[in-house]
């Protein structure tokens, strides 16, 4: 599972939701730079800045899965941990 992947490589919910906010400033930044370097003019510079924008969503959606990994870890250890003591 690649959540679990993720977990385990240290990535957690928090760093998938800046990088979800962040591909929204570089996405505005891409889109401007493309407009002052680049001479195809406004068309272009909206497809760089919608390419970058479309990451946005991938990023809050990994954020929102490794949110609910984590709850259910830690409701999972919470739960062994109470029946050990009640036992």
């Amino acid at each position: 599972m690649v959540i679990k992947k993720m977990h385990d490589l240290g990535i957690r919910s928090e760093h998938a939701y800046i990088a979800g906010l962040a591909s929204v400033g570089l996405s505005f930044v891409s889109w401007f730079a493309s407009l002052q370097a680049e001479k195809a003019g406004v068309e272009r510079a909206d497809r760089w800045g919608i390419f970058v924008g479309e990451w946005a969503p991938t990023f809050i959606g990994l954020g929102l899965a490794l949110s609910h990994y984590e709850q259910q870890e830690g409701t999972l250890n919470g739960s062994l941990h109470s029946v050990k003591e009640t036992g």
